[in-house]
């Protein structure tokens, strides 16, 4: 039932490496004597890596045209992976491979309700018009919910970044993948005011590490589990900088200190699995170059992959 789909862009990125992530993963299982990897159907999703020696010509979104290529791509290997009743188990390099994920869900259920469970360090809410990076894997949730956030505009982007922007937006169906009030944030903490500003302007929950630890993960995690209680079904993305990168490891291309451990992730996933609505999990942002514990970072993400993925065949 399980159908890994698996995508080595990482041209969405500031730093090169996400695209080994998954090669990475995939040593963590042999090193463990773990056949995980022969057990599922998979799809290689073709990429644009090359073009990363390519002059950049919209600096507020870099390389944003072949993302929207890319993320179409993904799109595409979504939908067909859920039309043809397959779970897609979706691995990635970078975030912004996040938009065409969802996008491949929504082609697949237009007229489902979608909702989103972003465990991840950064709240990937920018737009080309707020972004001070360029980078567009901090805005795949923006494109998703169509949002520009021109009240918090810093940039003045060019002709062809606003069509390529409204390109990403329209992937896989020409509509607003989620709302709003859909998406759930677990563990950001590293954010800039644009951010900040739509978070609370859109009344968006972040559950961060401190407040999950205070009140405790099984209260938090009925909290969040009720306000997506009216949604059909339920996407769940684990970016592994959401991890607290002194514990584990500098393994990813943004790591941020004070997040989670491995066996709290394992945790908030397992119970939005348990809820039998998640229609698609996706991992991503391992970066082995970047790791100074050998590949610690793969094989802390393996252990977590292959945890949930044990509930998860109890329960599609």
């Amino acid at each position: 039932m399980i159908k890994i789909i698996k995508n080595r862009s990482d041209i969405g990125a500031g730093t090169r490496g996400a695209d080994m992530g998954i090669d990475a993963i995939e040593i963590a299982a042999i090193n463990k004597e773990n056949d995980y990897f022969f057990r599922f159907k998979f799809e290689d999703v073709p990429t644009q890596n090359n073009t990363i020696y390519d002059k950049v010509d919209t600096p507020f979104a870099k390389r944003i045209k072949n993302i929207v290529n890319q993320c179409t791509r993904v799109a595409k290997a979504v939908t067909d992976s859920l039309v043809n009743k397959m779970f897609p188990l979706v691995i990635s390099g970078d975030h912004s491979s996040a938009l065409g994920t969802l996008s491949g869900i929504k082609a697949a259920y237009p007229n489902k309700r979608i909702g989103a469970v972003w465990i991840d360090a950064h709240a990937d809410l920018h737009s080309p018009y707020t972004s001070p990076s360029g980078n567009v894997h901090g805005m795949p949730l923006a494109a998703a919910l169509s949002i520009n956030n021109l009240e918090c505009k810093i940039n003045t982007v060019t002709k062809d970044t606003e069509d390529y922007w409204d390109a990403m937006k329209k992937i896989g169906v020409d509509q607003t993948k989620i709302k709003a009030d859909d998406l759930v944030y677990f563990g950001v903490r590293d954010t800039e005011t644009p951010e900040d500003t739509l978070i609370e302007r859109l009344g968006i929950k972040n559950y961060k590490v401190e407040e999950v630890r205070y009140r405790g993960l099984d209260i938090v995690l009925k909290e969040a589990i009720n306000r997506l209680k009216h949604c059909d079904m339920i996407y769940v993305s684990f970016d592994v900088d959401s991890m607290d990168c002194d514990l584990v490891s500098y393994g990813t291309g943004t790591p941020v200190a004070k997040g989670f451990d491995p066996y709290e992730v394992t945790r908030i996933i397992n119970k939005f699995i348990e809820t039998d609505k998640v229609v698609c999990l996706e991992l991503v942002e391992v970066n082995p170059l970047l790791d100074h514990k050998g590949n610690k970072m793969a094989e802390t993400a393996f252990e977590v992959l292959d945890s949930v993925t044990q509930t998860l065949l109890k329960h599609i």
